[in-house]
């Protein structure tokens, strides 16, 4: 199971989609488009964490919606933000693992077809949709933030 952190989204008139986290302060990331800023927070989450267990520090458990209003927090910016869930999905460690699927024929010819148009490996089809599924559509309650009872030990 992931860790789902709550974002804000920002967007001024003829600005960029502008994201942050309440739990990282100074975790910040920009995309033209709502779909490049997910893209992108997710990265600059993923690195942002990464950064912290580098240096020794204690990853938070991601708070609630409630908990994060309810802290009060002067530096959080609520006006106008897009308020989202992203997870906290693993930094690629470039060492593909081979994994046997069973999947209908029909999905993976049409996997194999958008793969050919867009250039892509099957496996990399397979791994950016994996990929946009867990960052579009989180699993677990609705309540999230959600946060796994193995990652929490990285805050301890």
């Amino acid at each position: 199971m992931l860790d789902y952190y709550v974002a804000l989204i920002h967007k001024e008139a003829g600005s960029d989609y502008g994201v942050m986290f309440p739990d990282f302060p100074g975790c910040i990331s920009v995309g033209a488009t709502y779909e490049e800023a997910i893209s992108m927070g997710t990265e600059a989450l993923a690195l942002h964490v990464a950064g912290m267990i580098a240096d020794g520090a204690a990853v938070p458990a991601p708070r609630s919606l409630e908990a994060i209003k309810a802290a009060g927090e002067d530096w959080i910016d609520w006006e106008n933000a897009i308020v989202t869930v992203i997870p906290l999905l693993p930094i690629a460690q470039g060492k593909p693992q081979a994994t046997n699927l069973s999947l209908d024929t029909g999905l993976v010819e049409a996997v194999d077809q958008y793969a050919q148009r867009a250039g892509l490996t099957r496996s990399a089809a397979f791994t950016e949709g994996a990929r946009l599924l867990m960052q579009t559509r989180p699993a677990g309650k609705v309540d999230l933030p959600v946060r796994n009872k193995k990652s929490a030990k990285r805050a301890n």
